[in-house]
């Protein structure tokens, strides 16, 4: 009976619980646009969770044309560029301390990779963040350095570039127009890049591209059908040379270059405040300051007859016909009130005109618009800026700071973030720091850089020009605020940067199409004996392991220790990472104890001791944890 009992009680163990891999690669954005759309229409989803392109059809009243004949833009490789965007990246941005100024105490970031990756890497942590994008990509002039379209390849052949793995280096080549592909390169260069650069943006962002005759058509076309034709805000024209240029054979002097700006629906310009100085009160009038404004309409008299009329000065009888072609502003109604209200200014002259009396105080709209012609700087200026900066000439032909001035004054607020993939000699990083100098703001710049060679052996990348250039602002604006500040309130203007750069991941990835050979399948396993780069620092690995979970690279991380042991406590604990390799049952109870959100530790740590893994997945979701994952 007792023996039947205990048998009966018995038992089975629970099927073992571990926990969750981290995942490594970079978001996946079409994921998250098919789930937008099985979110909007859930039944147009089939048993299998995918989307069913005919049901969809049908839910939206089969307004999609399925015949061939479409308007739209087609090239050679546009397919290229869809596989581009969906390929996750396995890289990792390596903090870089020594090219670093003011690393702990700045917001402002300087990468040095492959923008496309780069782009990838970082939709995670700042998707929807980035208030305003500024590029000056290649225009494909014939010479320009053009990114290569091997997307398939694209980490292992930036890796090679820049002669990080064991390969012989590849080149990348300039696009001449001998090429019978060369529009089609220069748009899969920028169709993913443009794609991607617009997930980052806020809803009230705006993006900048500058670019000239050779492309601006094919420029505002891919726009167009990346952004949609309501997103077009303008083209603005800038003059970019003060002299005409008289080296051309046709005399023809291209003296401008575009920006083209699309925005999101919620973005607007600031404008320009209303020169307040034209309203003054000579007469003492009651209703306070005032200025003189013009009193003719804007229609002849076939379109509007009731403004063609006499206006007869009450006092004098003086009589003053309507313009032909004008008319006037209002109605005989209208007018008759503003002369009883003493808002008519009579001339004291007999061919004067009457004018209307504009009260500061009736001004509804303080700004004015902001002109799509911008006569504010030349490359000139932006070439002698660097050189002032360095006391010689480093790099030609940059953008002038004036220019990003201006496209900042209109777009930024004080607070925003401003993101710059075709970074060049930092143009746009100087540009944000001043203008903060200027009115006080603390808005932080991205930028990212291909270490493209120079030729000059002090600065041998254009990347390393960035990052100098940077540092020598400043100092420089260190420099004009030291005498004239408190020593207290110093520390507010820690302006400075983080340094990184574009690397293979931490973590060694499982090739998948590994021969079956044991020899290869034997070297395969060996390498995830240890799956961490032998290289690489604590450091290296968190700032991955934030990346890769969503969080920006100037995140702010406390160091902590809990039974003798370092954990990182990201956004004030709702995260907390060990990256130790010798775990504990008491080190993950004082984790636990801290009751984050998240918790992220290292496989390795668990020495392959799953009791101890099973332990502490229970050990958490004990304490609420709700994510409990390893790397």
């Amino acid at each position: 009976m007792t023996d039947s009992h205990a048998e009966s009680t018995v038992t089975q163990p629970a099927p073992t619980e571990l926990p969750e891999r981290l995942d490594l690669r970079s978001h996946e954005i079409v994921s998250d646009k098919q789930m937008e759309i099985v979110r909007l229409f859930p039944e147009v989803r089939t048993e299998g969770g995918k989307i069913d392109f005919d049901r969809l059809k049908r839910v939206l009243g089969e307004i999609v044309d399925p015949g061939k004949e479409r308007y739209g833009m087609n090239w050679a490789g546009k397919a290229d560029c869809f596989k581009a965007i969906q390929s996750p990246s396995l890289a990792t941005l390596l903090p870089c301390r020594g090219e670093s100024m003011e690393f702990d105490n700045t917001e402002n970031l300087i990468i040095e990779g492959d923008n496309l990756e780069v782009l990838k890497l970082i939709q995670k942590a700042y998707l929807g963040k980035i208030k305003m994008i500024y590029i000056d990509p290649p225009f494909n002039t014939g010479n320009d350095f053009i990114y290569p379209d091997n997307y398939a390849e694209s980490l292992q052949i930036y890796l090679e570039y820049t002669g990080q793995v064991d390969s012989e280096r590849r080149k990348f080549s300039t696009n001449t127009d001998a090429d019978g592909r060369f529009h089609s390169k220069w748009l899969n260069m920028m169709y993913p890049r443009l794609f991607l650069a617009w997930n980052l943006l806020r809803d009230d962002g705006m993006i900048f591209i500058s670019i000239d005759d050779h492309e601006i058509e094919n420029l505002k076309h891919l726009c167009n059908a990346l952004f949609g034709e309501e997103s077009f805000l303008s083209t603005f024209v800038w003059r970019r040379r003060q002299v005409a240029d008289s080296r051309n054979s046709d005399r023809a002097s291209i003296d401008h270059e575009y920006v083209v700006c699309y925005k999101k629906p919620n973005a607007v310009f600031r404008g320009h405040e209303i020169d307040v100085s034209k309203y003054s009160n000579p007469d003492d009038d009651p209703r306070g300051p005032w200025t003189s404004g013009n009193l003719t309409g804007l229609a002849n008299q076939q379109q509007r007859p009731n403004l063609h009329y006499v206006l007869i000065n009450p006092v004098t009888g003086a009589e003053y016909p309507p313009s032909p072609s004008r008319g006037w502003a209002c109605s005989q109604d209208t007018m008759g009130r503003l002369i009883a209200e003493n808002r008519i200014l009579w001339p004291s002259k007999p061919k004067g005109r009457p004018r209307l009396k504009q009260f500061l105080s009736e001004v509804k709209q303080t700004q004015t618009g902001f002109s799509s012609y911008l006569n504010v700087g030349t490359t000139m200026d932006g070439t002698r800026a660097i050189q002032e900066l360095f006391g010689e000439k480093v790099f030609p032909f940059s953008k002038p700071v004036e220019l990003l001035h201006q496209l900042l004054d209109q777009a930024t607020h004080p607070d925003s973030i401003v993101l710059d993939f075709f970074a060049g000699s930092g143009t746009t990083a100087q540009a944000v720091l001043e203008l903060n100098k200027k009115d006080g703001g603390n808005r932080k710049f991205i930028l990212v850089q291909l270490p493209e060679p120079t030729g000059i052996m002090s600065y041998p990348t254009i990347s390393e020009i960035s990052k100098e250039r940077v540092r020598r602002v400043v100092r420089r604006l260190n420099e004009q605020e030291a005498g004239n500040l408190p020593l207290e309130n110093m520390g507010r203007f820690a302006r400075g940067f983080r340094s990184f750069k574009l690397a293979e991941s931490n973590f060694k990835a499982w090739i998948p199409q590994t021969s079956h050979d044991p020899p290869q399948l034997v070297q395969q396993l060996e390498m995830h004996i240890e799956h961490i780069r032998g290289d690489r620092t604590a450091e290296d690995i968190l700032t991955e392991v934030l990346l890769k979970s969503g969080f920006p690279l100037a995140i702010k991380v406390q160091k902590l220790s809990l039974c003798e042991k370092d954990v990182y406590s990201v956004s004030e604990g709702a995260m907390l990472v060990c990256l130790e390799k010798n775990l504990t049952p008491e080190l993950m109870k004082a984790i636990a104890d801290m009751k984050p959100q998240r918790v992220i530790c290292l496989d390795e740590g668990f020495a392959g001791n799953d009791q101890l893994k099973t332990n502490a997945v229970q050990t958490m979701k004990g304490k609420g944890v709700t994510s409990f994952r390893t790397v």
